[in-house]
C-alpha cells in the first residue's frame, strides 16, 4: 500500500468562547473532533459538509496555519508539530493553498506580478531575471495576459484574482494543493473554467489535492475519494463513486437528496430530517446527527459511532450501519 503523503490522526481543535472573571473560557467550541484522514500522492480528496462543519479549520490545520488541540498531522512522514520557523518554512513550499475569497487572499498593496513572485523569492533561490521569466510562464499557464500582471487585486475580476492565486500556489511546485472552496465566490460562468484549470494543473504536475466544498456535484466531478463532515466529525469516507451512488450514512443521504434534480421522476424521496442544525457550543451527545436523524435509536444518544467498514475502502460512522430496515425507512 502506498504511504500517505498527508496523514491526520485523531485531530481535534477547540476554540474558547467568552471568559470568566478568572480568565477561564466559558465555553469551548470543538470545530474539529477526532478526525482521521489520509491523502496519497497524486490523489484528490474531496471534503464536503454544510457551512460551519469544520472543513476550513481542518484545511488550515493541514497547512499548519493552525495547530490541533489534540492529535497529530504528518506531512511526508514527518510531524508538523515541534518544527522551528526555519524547518517550517523549508516544508511550506511543498504544500500550498488556494483560498475561498480570491480578492481578499491577495495583498491589496501588491501587483499580481509581485504576488506570484513572492513564493519564488521565498522558496526557489532563483535570481531576479529567472523569477521574472518564471512569473510570466506561470501567468500564461493559468490564462493571464502580461497586462494583467501589473494590476492590483481591485483592478481584476474575481476569476482573474483566483487565477493569480492558483499561479501563486503552484509557483513553488508543491506536492499538495489545498483548495478551500476555490469556486464558491465566483460567477457560475467562471466556475467551470477554474475547475478545468485546476484539474489540468493537477494532472500536468502530478499533484495531490484536498478539495474543500459544499457543492456535491463539483466534488463528485473532481475527487477520487470523498470524506463527509458533520459538526467536526468525519461520518463517511470512500471512493467518490461509491459514496455518491451508495451513501451509507443518513447525513450523506440527506445531503444527496437535497440536491435539486432536473427530472422529478429521478429524484429520491427526501428523508424525514427533523429539527435544525445543533449549536456547536452544545452538540448532541453520542452521535451528533441523532437529533435530526429519522432512524436514530436510544443507543445513538450514548455511544459515539466510529467509522466502520462498508466495503474494502468505504467506511461510515453509524450505529445502525448494515440494518436494512433503517435504510429502507430513510430512502423509501
Amino acid at each position: 500500500m502506498m504511504e500517505a503523503l498527508l496523514q491526520i490522526d485523531g485531530v481535534s481543535r477547540e476554540f474558547p468562547v467568552g471568559r470568566h472573571a478568572t480568565g477561564q473560557p466559558r465555553h469551548l467550541v470543538r470545530a474539529v473532533d477526532g478526525v482521521d484522514l489520509s491523502l496519497a500522492p497524486g490523489e484528490t480528496l474531496g471534503l464536503v459538509g454544510e457551512s460551519g462543519c469544520g472543513k476550513s479549520t481542518l484545511a488550515r490545520i493541514m497547512m499548519a496555519l493552525d495547530h490541533p488541540t489534540r492529535g497529530a498531522v504528518r506531512f511526508g512522514g514527518a510531524p508538523w508539530s515541534g518544527l522551528t520557523a526555519r524547518e517550517l518554512k523549508s516544508r511550506r513550499g511543498r504544500i500550498q493553498m488556494i483560498f475561498q475569497d480570491p480578492v481578499a487572499s491577495l495583498n491589496p498593496r501588491m501587483t499580481a506580478r509581485a504576488c506570484i513572485a513572492e513564493p519564488l523569492i521565498n522558496f526557489s533561490g532563483l535570481n531576479r531575471h529567472a523569477i521574472a521569466l518564471r512569473v510570466a510562464e506561470l501567468a500564461a499557464q493559468v490564462g493571464l495576459s502580461d497586462h494583467h500582471l501589473d494590476r492590483f487585486a481591485h483592478e481584476l475580476s474575481g476569476g482573474q484574482c483566483q487565477r493569480v492565486g492558483i499561479a501563486r500556489a503552484i509557483a513553488a511546485e508543491p506536492d499538495v494543493l489545498i483548495a478551500d472552496e476555490p469556486v464558491s465566490a465566483l460567477d457560475v460562468s467562471i466556475q467551470a473554467q477554474i475547475l478545468n484549470l485546476l484539474l489540468d494543473i493537477k494532472q500536468r504536475m502530478g499533484l495531490a489535492m484536498v478539495f474543500v466544498s459544499h457543492d456535491l456535484s463539483v466534488v463528485r466531478h473532481v475527487a477520487d475519494r470523498t470524506a463527509v463532515m458533520y459538526l467536526g466529525r468525519i461520518v463517511e469516507t470512500g471512493p467518490s463513486e461509491q459514496v455518491f451512488s451508495d451513501p451509507q450514512h443518513p447525513y450523506t443521504q440527506m445531503l444527496l437528496n437535497s440536491v435539486p434534480h432536473p427530472l422529478p421522476a429521478a429524484r429520491h424521496r427526501k428523508p424525514e430530517v427533523r429539527g435544525e442544525l445543533p449549536s456547536p457550543l452544545s452538540p448532541p451527545s453520542g452521535c451528533h446527527f441523532r437529533t435530526r436523524c429519522p432512524i436514530a435509536i436510544e443507543t445513538c444518544a450514548v455511544e459515539v459511532p466510529v467509522c466502520g467498514p462498508v466495503g474494502a475502502v468505504h467506511r461510515a460512522a453509524c450505529l445502525r450501519l448494515g440494518e436494512e430496515t433503517g435504510r429502507d425507512r430513510l430512502n423509501g
